[in-house]
């Protein structure tokens, strides 16, 4: 599949002609409009995407490198860091630290999104303890594949860990986890039932609850409008009924 399918008509972009740009450069400065604005509400950068954001997506998917699915899912092995995401599912639990959020592609044809929470003013028992004392990562676990020239998601479980007095969840951390999970002889990833293990106000862990259950639920429809070594931009939808969602990821630079 050449590029891929966007939703709305994009704006006039008079500023700058991006035909005449090159791919690093339109990457860079996608980068840039994106900048800290991944903390905004979904619905904000719902309408920023469709305003601002389509002539980059447009024109990055027009060159995309690896346009075939296998060569994309052989690209994405490893930690992914996504800068910026209108995807609903990455703030349903409110202090999602951005800087220790993860997409991790095992070889073996495992997928999991990783992120980690500091919901310490939500819960009332810990209130008086410091933000970074409590820490609650979640882990989405999934299965892909490539199929009759598409990628195949498919929704395994979750798993959770609340943890006290922790040290920051690093993307060799986030890997050490996974792998845990991924064993064969691992306890297999919760669905289905999935229910957040924190000690929440009732209407917050049942509206945070709901909507994991769907998450664990669906089966993802998964598209790279642009890939390569370093830069993946994706078009994901839930179901096929919900509106599409865009994700701008880079590749985890290791820690030493």
């Amino acid at each position: 599949m050449q590029g891929g399918s966007l939703v709305g008509d994009a704006p006039t972009v008079a500023a700058e002609r991006l035909d005449r740009q090159s791919t690093d450069a339109l990457k860079a400065r996608l980068l840039e409009l994106t900048r800290h604005r991944d903390s905004e509400p979904v619905a904000a950068k719902v309408k920023f995407a469709q305003r601002e954001l389509m002539p980059w997506f447009q024109e990055l998917s027009r060159r995309n490198p690896y346009p075939q699915p296998a060569d994309q899912a052989a690209l994405a092995v490893g930690i992914w860091q996504p800068v910026w995401s209108t995807i609903p599912f990455q703030d349903i639990l409110p202090g999602r630290q951005r800087q220790q959020s993860y997409q991790i592609f095992r070889p073996d044809g495992r997928y999991a999104n990783i992120a980690r929470y500091a919901p310490g003013n939500e819960l009332p028992l810990l209130r008086r303890l410091p933000a970074m004392l409590l820490a609650y990562d979640l882990m989405l676990v999934q299965q892909y594949d490539t199929q009759q020239g598409s990628w195949a998601i498919q929704n395994v479980g979750i798993q959770q860990s609340l943890r006290l007095g922790t040290a920051p969840l690093t993307g060799e951390r986030a890997q050490r986890w996974f792998d845990r999970v991924a064993r064969p002889q691992a306890t297999q990833p919760t669905a289905g039932a999935a229910r957040f293990r924190l000690p929440l106000p009732k209407k917050l862990t049942q509206k945070a609850t709901k909507q994991l259950q769907g998450a664990s639920q669906a089966t993802p429809q998964f598209e790279h409008l642009y890939c390569d070594h370093e830069f993946r931009l994706v078009k994901t939808k839930r179901d096929p009924k919900q509106r599409p969602s865009y994700t701008i990821a880079v590749r985890y630079a290791e820690q030493h």
